[in-house]
């Protein structure tokens, strides 16, 4: 068995334990957002945790209604300015906790009075120290190159974080089900070899989905990058018409997210476009109608909230990068060119 499949099964296990493990610290930074009344976020990451810092800004944007922005931290580490953050929130996501720009963003955010917090699997890490806050992904070593375990608990972190902030209870409780119900999708192990072999040549793919899952598809694309080495392009459903779609060759695969929820509409008038071009289709759904017109097709756990179905999403997007490494006759532990730690300025 690979670091990576053995890792991809702790997600449960690693899931109920950072949601244990940082309950008391998430109270205390939601009682200094609201003293501070923080009015915007800003967010640094890079490679995988950047996408979970997508997914927070989708989240937070869509439960709390304030705007959120991406850090470009080389305004800091390249031009050398600094920004005026003194209202703002500002989070650091890294897995390793020393990614040296991100930690520059904070860095910035302290000398500005900012409200700071990280997110990390290290607590005694650069960057866990150097914010006022920390939460500690509490994952366990990660011995794949490819991130599994420590991007869906970052994920969970952000969700935990704006479930207490909105004091939304019923979000609070569908959370608690994820670690249960990816069990569920695991059960998916057979299924996925088997078809995993219809695209064990491919070269080059789509990958598609909206609103709160669009993390999910950038985060699909990239597993199939570093493992595979397939050319894996991910939009969001409405940029794909904006050009992108005349990329689209006969017989070439479009992964597409379409969970039930407020963005399934998009993506059904987009299945339906895919299809009459002649493209391949894959359909990771909830909706069983739906599930019947892709051409391979993967069942997830029911929710009609896309703040949860993202982890059901990134778990099948892992195992199909994984069993199509293998199916290639590759190593998905150890991609060519590729650290476990990768440090940017």
């Amino acid at each position: 068995m690979t670091h990576m499949w053995s890792e991809i099964l702790e997600q449960p296990e690693v899931l109920k334990r950072c949601i244990e493990s940082n309950e008391k610290t998430i109270l205390s930074i939601v009682e200094a957002i609201k003293a501070r009344n923080i009015d915007s976020v800003v967010i640094a990451a890079r490679g995988t945790s950047d996408y979970a810092g997508t997914y927070a800004k989708y989240i937070i944007e869509s439960v709390i209604g304030i705007p959120v922005a991406l850090a470009a931290p080389s305004i800091y580490t390249v031009y050398g300015k600094k920004l005026k953050l003194g209202n703002s929130l500002v989070i650091g996501i890294s897995q390793s906790g020393k990614a040296a720009d991100v930690l520059e963003v904070i860095k910035g955010a302290n000398e500005s009075k900012a409200l700071t917090l990280s997110i990390t699997n290290d607590r005694e890490s650069p960057l866990a120290r150097q914010a006022q806050y920390h939460l500690f992904c509490d994952a366990g070593v990660e011995k794949s190159v490819a991130a599994t375990k420590t991007f869906t608990s970052e994920m969970m972190l952000a969700a935990q974080l704006v479930a207490q902030w909105s004091e939304d209870g019923q979000i609070k409780n569908q959370l608690s089900g994820v670690p249960v119900n990816l069990s569920k999708v695991f059960e998916q192990e057979k299924d996925i070899i088997n078809k995993v072999q219809r695209y064990r040549f491919i070269s080059e793919c789509f990958v598609l989905s909206r609103g709160i899952n669009y993390p999910v598809a950038l985060e699909t694309a990239l597993k199939f990058q570093e493992t595979c080495y397939v050319r894996a392009r991910a939009y969001a459903t409405s940029d794909f018409y904006h050009g992108p779609f005349a990329m689209l060759d006969k017989d070439m695969l479009a992964v597409i997210y379409a969970p039930n929820g407020p963005s399934q509409k998009d993506e059904i008038e987009m299945i339906n476009k895919i299809k009459e071009s002649g493209a391949e289709v894959l359909i990771v759904s909830n909706n069983k109608e739906l599930l019947e017109s892709g051409n391979c097709t993967f069942e997830i756990p029911q929710t009609d909230n896309d703040m949860i179905s993202p982890f059901y999403n990134v778990v099948i997007a892992q195992m199909l990068a994984c069993r199509l490494s293998l199916c290639k006759g590759l190593n998905p532990d150890a991609p060519r060119g590729l650290n476990k730690v990768t440090i940017t300025k």
